[in-house]
């Protein structure tokens, strides 16, 4: 008979949920899954795989002896991610779904579901772990480094965290997938997923091109010469070489081009050859969500990253508070856009992070 509490996991249809599950199971846990429909689209289409996910989930949960609950927060996923997703391309900037479908879904909707139904906690096959401070749950990085997905909860409340479970925070991928195997998943080989979350892998431009009607406008290079046209900068993010359809230019070199600045005022895409015009050292951000007792003290030396799986840098805090930081690394920084997430750290924990607003040499 369980003795550790009634607890509801994520199935998404994947290896790192199914995983997740065994894992409770096996340390007492009484567990039933859930499986999230978060884009209300035909099933047949050729990008979305919801259908094949509900299906490898049920098996999952049969292999197990599990209960499979099914629910649907497409309109929550619109209201609350979607929305913004398209409002920041609208802005010329590069958003990031993920980070707040984790807030938003997860962490949110998924929990209060798991609430009303009487579970004592929640779990997900994130790689990450929590660790009790005095004050309440502490986010630090996952064993596995190459696979930690701290960057993507950076925007969770930290009260959101409360009665979490991250069962693979410990688990390297390589032991995850020999696990499954182990314990007769079928889909202890299924490749992870890297599309959009809850929308699936799909041609950007061709998505994007759904919601955004094309606002085509010239390609010039930093000293203002026309060498093309773009079909719209919202299809486009800085540090991007490929897709850009500049053939040979007179006169430069062979070196490729690469999206300096997206100018939304004048519709124009700015491309460059020279790398070094794409470095940032310090980075505004707002929209703060800390994940400590306070914010850290301007002066401290962090270590950040700006993108998923970026090797984290050093950096000195300069401002911060509730609302807005700024921070100064020491290695310039590549394609910084507007749109995506700074996420710090102190060691292996996660102190929080906000939405990039801005950027300086």
């Amino acid at each position: 008979m369980a003795t550790q509490g009634t607890v509801i996991v994520g199935l998404s249809g994947g290896v790192d949920s199914a995983v997740s599950a065994a894992l409770l199971l096996e340390q007492g846990y009484a567990v039933s899954g859930l499986f999230m429909k978060n884009w209300d689209e035909d099933d047949d289409t050729e990008y979305c795989t919801a259908k094949q996910d509900l299906a490898d989930a049920r098996r999952v949960a049969k292999r197990l002896g599990i209960q499979l609950l099914t629910a649907n927060f497409a309109a929550e996923y619109w209201d609350h991610v979607f929305e913004d997703f398209l409002a920041e391309y609208k802005r010329g900037g590069t958003p990031n779904p993920d980070v707040l479908c984790n807030r938003e879904i997860k962490f949110r909707y998924f929990a209060d579901y798991a609430r009303s139904l009487g579970a004592d906690y929640i779990a997900t096959g994130h790689y990450a772990r929590l660790e009790a401070g005095p004050n309440g749950p502490e986010l630090h990085r996952a064993v596995d480094d190459n696979k930690d997905q701290t960057y993507f909860l950076q925007a969770v409340a930290r009260e959101q965290f409360d009665n979490v479970l991250f069962p693979l925070g410990d688990w390297l991928k390589t032991d995850v997938r020999r696990k499954a195997a182990a314990e007769g998943l079928a889909v202890h080989d299924k490749r992870d997923s890297t599309g959009i979350c809850f929308i699936g892998e799909r041609r950007l431009k061709d998505f994007l091109g759904t919601y955004l009607p094309p606002e085509p406008g010239p390609i010039i290079d930093t000293s203002g010469t026309r060498l093309g046209d773009h079909p719209g900068i919202q299809f486009f993010t800085v540090g991007q070489r490929q897709g850009l359809g500049i053939g040979g230019v007179r006169g430069a070199a062979e070196a490729p081009w690469i999206v300096a600045e997206k100018r939304r005022e004048t519709n124009e895409l700015v491309v460059t050859q020279d790398v070094a015009t794409i470095e940032r050292h310090r980075i505004i951000a707002e929209e703060t969500n800390w994940l400590t007792d306070e914010p850290p003290a301007p002066g401290q030396q962090l270590d950040g990253r700006i993108r998923h799986r970026q090797a984290l840098s050093r950096c000195t805090l300069d401002t911060a508070d509730t609302a807005r930081l700024t921070v100064r690394f020491e290695a310039p920084q590549r394609g910084v856009n507007p749109g995506q997430y700074l996420c710090l750290y102190d060691s292996s924990r996660c102190l929080g992070g906000a939405r990039i607003v801005g950027s300086m040499l």
